[in-house]
């Protein structure tokens, strides 16, 4: 679903995104888009740091496991016996 969004710019402001937008051969509605697009991009919800935290800390565990084949294989018996019982 999209949701509209109202902002208003002084006259210079406005002249000066229609004159790029121009160059640039976009609408200034398409222009606004992708500059808001690219400006979330630079601003993630998380911080490199603190993914970074999250990794170290999942790192720090040290759970038992197998090769992926065995895994997948003991995964499906399960399912198997599910459908059995």
């Amino acid at each position: 679903m999209s949701k509209r969004l109202q902002v208003l710019f002084p006259d210079d402001q406005m002249r000066e995104i229609r004159r790029v937008a121009k160059v640039e051969g976009v609408t200034v509605a398409a222009w606004v888009r992708r500059v808001l697009v690219d400006a979330c991009r630079e601003h993630p919800y998380e911080t490199v740091e603190a993914k970074l935290a999250a990794v170290r800390e999942g790192a720090a565990y040290s759970f038992p496991t197998a090769d992926i084949d065995q895994m997948l294989s003991e995964i499906a018996q399960g399912y198997e016996q599910d459908i059995e019982e």
